[in-house]
């Protein structure tokens, strides 16, 4: 039951970062590695995990999950936005950019899923 409170948490939490919380500066930008948009999205990200998961364990062990959250969050959208720049894929365009969107966001949920694994079983 703690593990659905706490994939809740982060899904709600992955909802409002990447939707309400994202500008145009992050999202233009995230395909360029190392660019402070980017680093700035992932950032609202650690931030939001951060406090998710307080509410589950100490703040150490959501701080540690935070940024591995962060480390692989960011390489997730790195990579779909350079597979979106090489392929040309656009929103407006067909089922490729479709197709890589939903993988991100499958890739995301997953990512939650590892973070309760090593919530659970340290």
């Amino acid at each position: 039951m703690t593990e659905l409170a706490i994939l809740s948490a982060l899904m709600l939490k992955h909802l409002i970062c990447d939707y309400p919380l994202q500008t145009p500066y992050q999202f233009m930008n995230k395909g360029i590695y190392g660019h402070p948009g980017g680093l700035l999205h992932v950032g609202i990200h650690a931030a939001g995990t951060l406090i998710a998961l307080s509410f589950f364990t100490s703040f150490l062990t959501a701080l540690g999950l935070a940024l591995l959250d962060a480390f692989i969050h960011y390489h997730i959208d790195w990579a779909k936005n350079k597979i979106n720049r090489r392929f040309n894929l656009k929103s407006t365009g067909g089922a490729g950019f479709w197709i890589t969107f939903g993988v991100d966001q499958y890739l995301h949920q997953m990512t939650y899923i590892l973070l309760i694994y090593l919530l659970v079983h340290p």
